[in-house]
């Protein structure tokens, strides 16, 4: 019978929130390591039906591990050799595209200014048009070719460590039951039950983050998508997508999101600044709907993890540990949260201690049976 639902007191909370803030540090620390992990198991929980059904099919678990993921790492390598050739052709064309969008939002920038600037006698005092179109110029001029070589070797740094994912996803459908089994027949008897209940527990809590971060991200790309249809944007659901998938990061994402549709739209409506000032405001309106209604829907939900907390925790990992705080916070917290509980309800249950102990003395004596002659 499945354990009660846990009661934890102000103690475990405090510690469960403790050894959050603790762990982000540490993840920030070596974000190399971490990055890969998080996508091995987005791989995992996608692959795991597809080797689930070979096994009820009759293979093996290793059997199935290993067509799973030969089959994934070989479509992924397929697909990143017809791409890859894609990239290298169109790399002219997109720099150029690059610098086109950037040109429209330095003039929808300027033309905001001197818009403001004959409102506002203070801002055509201080020159502010003039003093922020010289910055911008300086930012922008060949942009795409001065950051082209730093885009280049950050990709090259973080290569070998994404290219860690696929295999640890290998390893975690073919050796998970083992690892499972090697942590059970380290913990003593007594607390055998209670150990198999965090095991599963934990597997729900991932399985269950990254299942409500999809959710999540349907319904944001669904409602940028509409938002920018009614603007009259071209390619709403691509664009929807896009920033909806840059969300996941959440506020430096949405802000790069908002960023990337606004020079569309400055690029595509030059003479229009409305419709780039409309995108600003969808994406303050989606961002205000995905912090207090989607998030605690979908993730927060999926983590059994009151809407007031995952807010407050947000911020709190963004401040701890920057963007690698931001993303990893919740399920952070979702899987501290089932180890505090699990663990709270362990050391606050007497029977189970007596069991333990019960075991230790009857280890004892048997080990001290041959030497009472």
């Amino acid at each position: 019978m499945r354990p009660r639902a846990a009661h934890a007191g102000p103690v475990v909370w405090m510690g469960v929130i403790a050894a959050t803030c603790l762990l982000l540090v540490v993840f920030r620390a070596v974000l190399w390591l971490v990055v890969p992990f998080l996508a091995a198991l987005v791989i995992y929980y996608g692959l795991r039906p597809l080797a689930g059904r070979l096994v009820y099919a009759g293979l093996s678990i290793e059997t199935a591990a290993n067509v799973v993921s030969g089959t994934f790492i070989l479509a992924l390598a397929v697909a990143l050799t017809l791409l890859f050739p894609r990239l290298t052709a169109n790399a002219v064309q997109w720099q150029e595209s690059v610098n086109r969008y950037l040109d429209a939002g330095t003039g929808l920038l300027e033309q905001t200014l001197s818009s403001l600037e004959a409102r506002y006698a203070v801002l055509q005092k201080v020159q502010a048009a003039a003093s922020v179109r010289a910055q911008v110029e300086g930012l922008t001029d060949d942009f795409a070719q001065r950051h082209a070589g730093e885009f280049v070797m950050g990709l090259v740094t973080w290569l070998p460590s994404l290219l860690l994912a696929p295999f640890l996803a290998f390893f975690f459908l073919r050796d998970g039951r083992r690892f499972k089994r090697f942590l059970g027949r380290a913990v003593p008897n007594a607390y055998f039950e209670r150990t198999l209940y965090l095991l599963h527990e934990l597997d729900r809590t991932a399985h269950s983050y990254f299942q409500g971060l999809l959710k999540l991200t349907v319904l944001d790309a669904a409602a940028l998508a509409l938002g920018l249809a009614a603007l009259g944007m071209s390619a709403p659901v691509t664009l929807g997508l896009l920033t909806a998938v840059l969300a996941w990061v959440p506020y430096v994402g949405s802000i790069l999101g908002c960023a990337v549709v606004v020079l569309v739209a400055a690029a595509d409506f030059p003479n229009d600044p409305a419709i780039a000032y409309g995108t600003v405001a969808l994406f303050i309106l989606v961002r205000m709907l995905d912090d207090f209604f989607f998030m605690p829907m979908t993730i927060g939900r999926s983590l059994r993890i009151h809407p007031m907390l995952s807010v407050v925790m947000i911020f709190v990992g963004g401040a701890l540990a920057g963007v690698a705080g931001l993303m990893l916070v919740l399920p952070v917290l979702g899987v501290a949260m089932v180890v505090g509980e699990t663990l709270g309800r362990v050391v606050t249950d007497p029977r189970l201690r007596a069991r333990h102990a019960h075991a230790r003395r009857l280890r004892s004596r048997q080990a001290a049976l041959d030497l009472a002659g």
